[in-house]
């Protein structure tokens, strides 16, 4: 699970800076940039939810 969300946020991180560099100013590009943002927020959160405490990954 955790190797899926780490794909799909650096894929939404990559097309945010494509988007921003190659696609010209046009309510679409806004409409993709907020898709990406909020894909990047989601996959981050879901990282975020699914990370474990040290103390049980240190086997102690």
């Amino acid at each position: 699970m955790k190797s899926l969300l780490w794909l799909v946020l650096f894929a939404a991180l990559a097309a945010y800076v494509f988007l921003g560099i190659a696609v010209e100013e046009s309510g679409l590009r806004i409409a993709l940039s907020a898709v990406s943002g909020v894909t990047v927020l989601a996959s981050g959160g879901g990282l975020w939810a699914l990370r474990g405490s040290r103390e049980s990954q240190s086997g102690m």
